[in-house]
């Protein structure tokens, strides 16, 4: 079994840790159910899955692999739906796979 570490990079990590503060003042007041905890509680699943199946999602072709991430030396580059028709966009290193960004 294949079992990965997930790190955030750059812009996501950021996001990340935003809508995580988000969520926690939302629990902290009382609110129990909310699009932020849903987005929240789907990244979380999904980076479980990830951990297990990295490339049980669909690749970027290569030559759609923007320039930006090109440019960092990225190589490879899925996609993963999240709730609220958001996606996940990563990149695998070896044994780690780097979340590089969030559609919302």
């Amino acid at each position: 079994m294949i079992y990965a570490t997930v790190i955030f990079e750059g812009e996501a990590k950021v996001e990340y840790l935003k809508l995580k503060q988000i969520v926690d003042l939302e629990i902290k007041n009382g609110i129990i159910k909310s699009n932020n905890q849903t987005l929240f509680n789907s990244i979380n699943n999904k980076i479980e899955l990830l951990k297990t199946n990295p490339v049980a999602v669909r690749a970027v072709k290569k030559s759609f692999i923007p320039l930006k991430y090109r440019n960092q030396g990225v190589t490879n580059l899925w996609v993963l739906n999240i709730s609220n028709f958001c996606r996940m966009i990563y990149n695998i290193q070896k044994e780690e796979i780097q979340i590089i960004c969030f559609i919302l």
